[in-house]
């Protein structure tokens, strides 16, 4: 008897570690489901509406314009052209997206931000990026790397992660993530540009900075 609870325990604990160490989207229960915003042709499958697969078309699977540079011209430099669910809708329950990100010259950024709910691996198609990644409490530890065209940098689920530009002409890269959802969570704005504002006493005790510098960070994002 105590043989077979000694089993049990195991298996039980063998599931459980199983179950946590999924980090993406789950399997999908079918070849696909194409998500739809209506009822029409649809049915129901795993808690979504998806389009009867009998009116699937190859479109469904499509998506035209990676080859188009975005635009750069804003506050942080860069532009995404993002492949997720809303581009494709046939990406539905199969657990990955993907995006073109263009920087333009000397800094344009991603700043610090995290995917809660992805792994992203980034590919240099053109150009230099200095890219980098923060780990979890406690440690803190900095990971970064200088890539070249043809370079790739993985970035883990959930760590706050950047890329700048530190070269004189344009980057282009691409990213796959491991979500057809994978969320964004950009550091400052988040923090300094959250509607409505997070209490002024409560950032300058958490960042150790005057009242005012606080003040004047929340009228930046």
């Amino acid at each position: 008897m105590k043989g077979v609870n000694n089993f049990l325990v195991t298996l039980s604990l063998l599931a459980f570690a199983s179950a946590s160490a999924s980090a993406s989207d789950l399997s999908p229960l079918q070849d696909f489901c194409i998500h739809l915003d209506s009822t029409r042709h649809a049915v129901c499958v795993n808690g979504r509406f998806c389009k009867d697969p009998n009116f699937a078309t190859a479109d469904d699977f499509f998506f035209s314009g990676l080859d188009k540079a975005g635009n750069t011209s804003n506050a942080v430099g860069s532009s995404v052209t993002p492949v997720t669910i809303e581009q494709i809708p046939g990406l539905n329950t199969l657990g990955i997206s993907l995006a073109r990100i263009d920087y333009a010259p000397n800094g344009g950024m991603s700043p610090p931000h995290t995917h809660p709910r992805a792994t992203e691996i980034l590919v240099v198609f053109k150009g230099k990026l200095f890219v980098g990644f923060v780990t979890s409490d406690p440690d803190h530890r900095l990971f970064t790397k200088v890539l070249r065209t043809g370079d790739a940098f993985v970035f883990p689920v959930g760590l706050v992660h950047f890329q700048v530009n530190i070269g004189k002409t344009n980057v282009i890269a691409f990213a796959s993530l491991s979500s057809q959802n994978p969320g964004v969570v950009t550091v400052a704005n988040a923090v300094f540009g959250s509607n409505p504002p997070i209490n002024p006493d409560v950032l300058s005790n958490a960042f150790k900075l005057d009242k005012r510098v606080v003040a004047f960070l929340q009228t930046q994002f």
